[in-house]
């Protein structure tokens, strides 16, 4: 117990004297940049100067700076995930193998999710938040189609802000026929005037579907939009071919089984899309034409999101396995099925740029966060490689994508402060957090009625998705997780 204490009274120690510290010097390091213009470095510096990068180097001279010992880790741009409904925290693992997306909806949302107070909004979000940076997760592009009021995006936005994390929450209309989504296009404006202020770490989007009155708003307030897309017969009106109308400041999500026609237009509008692998294939979204892929053949830069913790956990590094496999997989069956000019098999450096600086460039951030480059924001993690799965490194970014794991974070900062120091969370109150998650929790089983088995997982019955995710909320289809 005794040592436990000084172990504990040594980190708060450490981190009180960085950030009181403007300088922070990480020596020693494998340093992997994702900068074609900043060198990797086998053993190097990075240098902090308050909230920026202010150096890479090899033996950088640095005085009266706070020296984090870097030998033996690997220091990094911190982990961007481009696609999470962290609403849903409170939900983990609820619906772990459900392949339904009418009766996931109808557990998360009709049944669960229209008994959200802002409470529930604040625990769930402050949780996925958490365990966010405790995976070296510095960066999160929130799709909350579950803004059922002011007071539930305040309380949404107020959990991101405590955490520390830097966030892009996309407000949007919840997907229970139950709610309402009239305040949000009026609701814009306050919270644009209120969050998405020049280098604030929370910002503020819409997560429009393809209601382009709201799209309007959004546009004139600068911000970004989300629309999550899948579907065979999914095709874009002759409205949406309109000059202004798509283009970076559009995110579109899934992107499975899209016609090559839209592909077309999205390469040509230069939007954003984002994957989520184990999701797409929780669902059966996706096939052999990958939607990853044809975003790389469209020109595009897709960028990787967890999507949901009813399945699975905040961890990218789970979709970083699962885009390679998949990628590789959905390649060599075209190739062995005979087709011609198949693309090549995907590389981890493509892995990695898709859970980094492509996550940033879909929050609109990529001048600001996603790589290790002199004068952005020190958004930094540093991963142990003395761990027994992963040593002896061989190939630093291998490593990152195919061996390490969220034990592994041991050190993670955002805008250059500690959110992890010495593989612990720093100022979270974990009793307090567990405390709050489990009673939100039990509110909304025991007001919705729900129950499920611990240790009993029912299948759920099977059927095709019909065409979800390209309507509005209000059109009869629901939108997607």
């Amino acid at each position: 117990m005794r040592a436990a204490n000084l172990f504990k009274l040594q980190q708060k120690e450490d981190v009180m004297t960085t950030q009181n510290n403007p300088r922070t010097l990480f020596k020693g390091g494998t340093v992997v940049t994702l900068d074609s213009n900043v060198l990797n470095l086998a053993v190097g510096d990075v240098l902090v100067e308050g909230d920026r990068i202010a150096a890479v180097g090899v033996d950088l001279a640095v005085d009266d700076a706070t020296v984090i010992d870097a030998s033996g880790s690997i220091v990094m741009p911190g982990l961007v995930d481009a696609h999470h409904h962290m609403w849903l925290g409170v939900m983990r693992r609820m619906m772990p193998d459900v392949d339904d997306l009418f009766a996931y909806i109808g557990v998360v949302a009709e049944t669960l999710g229209a008994q959200y107070r802002p409470a529930d909004m604040y625990a769930s979000t402050k949780l996925t938040a958490i365990a966010s940076l405790d995976a070296g997760i510095t960066t999160i592009i929130d799709a909350c189609h579950s803004s059922r009021s002011p007071e539930h995006t305040d309380a949404a936005l107020d959990a991101i802000k405590s955490s520390g994390i830097r966030a892009l929450h996309m407000v949007g209309a919840a997907m229970d026929k139950q709610a309402s989504s009239s305040h949000i296009p009026q609701d814009l404006e306050r919270l644009a005037r209120n969050w998405n202020k020049v280098g604030g770490l929370v910002q503020v989007g819409l997560f429009g579907q393809f209601n382009l009155d709201w799209w309007k708003v959004a546009r004139n307030l600068d911000m970004r939009i989300l629309t999550e897309f899948i579907g065979d017969l999914a095709k874009l009106g002759p409205e949406f071919a309109e000059k202004g109308v798509l283009g970076p400041h559009n995110i579109f999500n899934h992107c499975t089984r899209l016609p090559q026609e839209t592909w077309k237009v999205f390469g040509e509008a230069g939007v954003n899309v984002t994957v989520n692998p184990r999701s797409d294939a929780l669902f059966g979204f996706d096939d052999e034409s990958f939607a990853y892929q044809q975003a790389i053949d469209h020109g595009l830069r897709p960028a990787l999101g967890i999507d949901l913790d009813t399945a699975f956990g905040s961890d990218l590094f789970g979709e970083m396995h699962a885009l390679f496999g998949q990628q590789r997989s959905a390649m060599r069956y075209r190739r062995f099925r005979g087709e011609a000019n198949v693309p090549a098999p995907i590389s981890v450096n493509a892995v990695l740029q898709a859970a980094t600086i492509n996550g940033a460039r879909a929050a609109g951030l990529e001048q600001s966060v996603g790589s290790l480059t002199p004068g952005k924001q020190a958004d930094i993690i540093m991963v142990r490689t003395d761990g027994v799965a992963v040593f002896p490194v061989s190939d630093a970014i291998g490593t990152i994508v195919q061996a390490v794991e969220r034990s592994d974070v041991d050190t993670v900062m955002v805008a250059g402060q500690f959110r992890k120091r010495s593989g612990k969370l720093v100022d979270v109150d974990l009793g307090k957090l567990t405390a709050d998650v489990h009673a939100s929790r039990e509110h909304l089983l025991e007001t919705s009625g729900y129950r499920r088995d611990l240790l009993r997982h029912p299948q759920q019955p099977s059927r095709q998705p019909e065409q979800p995710c390209a309507a509005p909320r209000r059109h009869p289809k629901p939108s997607s997780n």
